[in-house]
Protein backbone atom coordinates (compact mmCIF):
# COMPACT_ATOMS: atom_id res chain seq x y z
CA UNK A 1 0.00 0.00 0.00
CA UNK A 2 1.14 3.69 -0.78
CA UNK A 3 0.35 6.49 1.65
CA UNK A 4 -1.15 8.26 -1.81
CA UNK A 5 -4.53 9.01 -0.32
CA UNK A 6 -7.73 7.86 -2.51
CA UNK A 7 -11.48 7.20 -2.23
CA UNK A 8 -12.55 5.00 -0.33
CA UNK A 9 -14.19 2.30 -1.69
CA UNK A 10 -17.18 1.85 1.02
CA UNK A 11 -17.03 5.35 2.74
CA UNK A 12 -17.81 6.00 6.60
CA UNK A 13 -21.49 6.02 7.33
CA UNK A 14 -22.56 9.53 7.85
CA UNK A 15 -24.67 9.85 10.88
CA UNK A 16 -27.33 10.75 8.88
CA UNK A 17 -27.43 7.68 7.38
CA UNK A 18 -27.08 5.96 10.63
CA UNK A 19 -30.23 3.37 11.72
CA UNK A 20 -30.77 3.15 15.35
CA UNK A 21 -28.87 -0.13 15.97
CA UNK A 22 -25.52 1.57 13.94
CA UNK A 23 -26.10 4.48 16.23
CA UNK A 24 -26.72 2.62 19.41
CA UNK A 25 -23.06 0.67 17.80
CA UNK A 26 -20.96 3.53 17.16
CA UNK A 27 -21.83 5.22 20.71
CA UNK A 28 -20.62 1.82 22.13
CA UNK A 29 -16.77 2.61 20.75
CA UNK A 30 -17.14 6.63 22.11
CA UNK A 31 -16.43 9.81 20.30
CA UNK A 32 -15.33 11.04 17.82
CA UNK A 33 -16.21 8.35 15.58
CA UNK A 34 -12.91 7.09 13.79
CA UNK A 35 -13.37 5.60 10.00
CA UNK A 36 -12.84 2.32 10.97
CA UNK A 37 -15.81 2.22 12.85
CA UNK A 38 -18.32 4.56 11.05
CA UNK A 39 -16.83 1.95 7.84
CA UNK A 40 -17.62 -0.97 9.61
CA UNK A 41 -20.92 -0.50 11.13
CA UNK A 42 -22.07 -0.68 7.60
CA UNK A 43 -22.21 -4.07 8.19
CA UNK A 44 -23.87 -3.93 11.92
CA UNK A 45 -24.17 -7.50 12.77
CA UNK A 46 -20.53 -8.60 11.99
CA UNK A 47 -19.44 -5.20 13.36
CA UNK A 48 -21.47 -6.32 16.74
CA UNK A 49 -19.78 -9.53 17.16
CA UNK A 50 -16.15 -8.06 16.07
CA UNK A 51 -16.29 -5.47 18.55
CA UNK A 52 -15.62 -7.83 22.18
CA UNK A 53 -13.00 -9.50 20.16
CA UNK A 54 -10.58 -6.52 19.49
CA UNK A 55 -11.78 -4.77 22.72
CA UNK A 56 -10.22 -7.95 24.37
CA UNK A 57 -7.21 -7.87 22.18
CA UNK A 58 -6.83 -3.84 22.72
CA UNK A 59 -7.54 -3.56 26.50
CA UNK A 60 -8.25 -6.94 27.79
CA UNK A 61 -5.27 -8.85 26.51
CA UNK A 62 -2.53 -10.48 29.00
CA UNK A 63 0.68 -8.96 27.78
CA UNK A 64 1.82 -5.22 28.33
CA UNK A 65 0.33 -2.48 26.49
CA UNK A 66 4.19 -1.63 25.48
CA UNK A 67 4.55 -5.30 24.16
CA UNK A 68 0.60 -5.09 22.78
CA UNK A 69 1.66 -1.75 20.22
CA UNK A 70 4.68 -3.32 19.27
CA UNK A 71 3.17 -6.17 17.74
CA UNK A 72 0.48 -4.25 16.74
CA UNK A 73 2.68 -1.74 15.01
CA UNK A 74 4.60 -4.37 13.30
CA UNK A 75 1.47 -6.29 11.83
CA UNK A 76 0.46 -2.79 10.68
CA UNK A 77 3.71 -1.98 9.23
CA UNK A 78 4.41 -5.65 7.52
CA UNK A 79 0.73 -5.65 5.77
CA UNK A 80 1.06 -1.50 4.85
CA UNK A 81 -1.88 -0.41 6.79
CA UNK A 82 -1.39 3.10 7.13
CA UNK A 83 -4.74 3.70 8.68
CA UNK A 84 -3.87 1.14 11.63
CA UNK A 85 0.04 2.13 11.96
CA UNK A 86 -1.43 6.21 12.14
CA UNK A 87 -3.96 5.57 14.76
CA UNK A 88 -1.35 2.93 16.70
CA UNK A 89 1.26 5.53 17.01
CA UNK A 90 -0.33 7.35 19.17
CA UNK A 91 -1.58 4.34 21.17
CA UNK A 92 2.27 3.56 21.35
CA UNK A 93 3.26 6.49 22.99
CA UNK A 94 1.18 6.40 25.79
CA UNK A 95 1.62 2.55 26.24
CA UNK A 96 5.14 3.85 26.89
CA UNK A 97 7.17 3.51 23.91
CA UNK A 98 9.18 6.36 22.61
CA UNK A 99 9.33 7.92 19.24
CA UNK A 100 13.09 6.15 18.41
CA UNK A 101 10.91 2.60 19.36
CA UNK A 102 8.16 3.19 17.30
CA UNK A 103 10.75 4.34 14.34
CA UNK A 104 12.67 0.75 15.24
CA UNK A 105 9.51 -0.86 14.70
CA UNK A 106 9.86 -0.69 11.41
CA UNK A 107 13.22 -1.88 11.11
CA UNK A 108 12.26 -4.23 12.22
CA UNK A 109 13.47 -7.14 14.85
CA UNK A 110 17.71 -6.11 13.60
CA UNK A 111 17.26 -2.95 14.72
CA UNK A 112 20.53 -2.54 17.19
CA UNK A 113 18.14 -0.31 19.67
CA UNK A 114 15.94 -3.54 20.65
CA UNK A 115 16.52 -5.72 24.14
CA UNK A 116 16.60 -9.01 22.95
CA UNK A 117 12.14 -10.08 24.37
CA UNK A 118 11.53 -6.80 22.33
CA UNK A 119 13.20 -8.18 19.10
CA UNK A 120 11.90 -11.82 19.69
CA UNK A 121 8.58 -9.92 19.42
CA UNK A 122 8.99 -8.60 16.01
CA UNK A 123 10.31 -11.21 14.68
CA UNK A 124 7.42 -13.56 15.83
CA UNK A 125 4.96 -10.97 13.96
CA UNK A 126 7.68 -10.91 10.94
CA UNK A 127 7.61 -14.94 10.75
CA UNK A 128 3.95 -14.80 11.30
CA UNK A 129 3.48 -12.74 8.59
CA UNK A 130 6.22 -14.15 6.29
CA UNK A 131 5.42 -18.29 6.94
CA UNK A 132 1.80 -18.02 8.94
CA UNK A 133 3.58 -19.45 11.99
CA UNK A 134 5.83 -18.74 14.73
CA UNK A 135 9.64 -21.03 14.53
CA UNK A 136 10.49 -23.33 17.18
CA UNK A 137 13.75 -21.13 17.67
CA UNK A 138 11.26 -17.94 18.12
CA UNK A 139 8.98 -19.71 20.20
CA UNK A 140 11.23 -21.19 22.66
CA UNK A 141 12.59 -17.39 23.13
CA UNK A 142 9.23 -16.27 23.98
CA UNK A 143 8.37 -19.09 26.31
CA UNK A 144 11.56 -18.14 28.05
CA UNK A 145 9.57 -15.20 29.26
CA UNK A 146 5.82 -15.35 28.44
CA UNK A 147 3.27 -17.17 30.05
CA UNK A 148 1.04 -19.94 28.45
CA UNK A 149 -1.89 -16.57 27.81
CA UNK A 150 0.45 -14.77 26.37
CA UNK A 151 2.03 -17.50 24.24
CA UNK A 152 -1.67 -17.57 22.84
CA UNK A 153 -1.97 -14.01 22.73
CA UNK A 154 0.97 -13.07 20.43
CA UNK A 155 -0.11 -14.72 17.71
CA UNK A 156 -4.00 -13.82 17.94
CA UNK A 157 -3.04 -11.00 18.05
CA UNK A 158 -0.75 -10.44 15.02
CA UNK A 159 -3.43 -12.23 12.88
CA UNK A 160 -5.95 -10.30 14.42
CA UNK A 161 -4.59 -7.14 12.93
CA UNK A 162 -3.30 -8.69 9.83
CA UNK A 163 -6.67 -9.51 9.22
CA UNK A 164 -7.53 -5.91 10.04
CA UNK A 165 -4.54 -4.82 7.95
CA UNK A 166 -6.12 -6.38 4.99
CA UNK A 167 -10.07 -5.09 5.64
CA UNK A 168 -8.95 -1.98 6.20
CA UNK A 169 -6.36 -1.78 2.92
CA UNK A 170 -8.96 -3.38 0.50
CA UNK A 171 -11.72 -0.82 1.71
CA UNK A 172 -9.73 1.71 1.59
CA UNK A 173 -10.78 3.41 5.00
CA UNK A 174 -8.77 6.59 5.44
CA UNK A 175 -7.29 8.52 8.19
CA UNK A 176 -9.22 11.11 9.79
CA UNK A 177 -7.18 14.17 9.09
CA UNK A 178 -3.97 14.46 6.71
CA UNK A 179 -1.56 15.08 9.98
CA UNK A 180 -1.58 11.38 11.07
CA UNK A 181 1.86 10.28 10.82
CA UNK A 182 2.59 7.95 7.45
CA UNK A 183 3.26 4.54 7.80
CA UNK A 184 6.57 4.07 9.51
CA UNK A 185 6.88 7.30 10.69
CA UNK A 186 5.91 9.07 14.11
Amino acid sequence: MTDAVVAPRIPPLRPDEATEEQRELLASVGTPTLNIFATLARYPGLFRKWLPFGGKLLAGGKLSARDREIVILRAAFRCGARYEWAQHVAIAGAAGLTTDEILAVAAGPGAPSWSEGDATLLRAVDELHDDHGISDTTWAKLASHCTTEQLIEIPMLAGAYAMLAGVLNSLRVQPETADLPALGEV
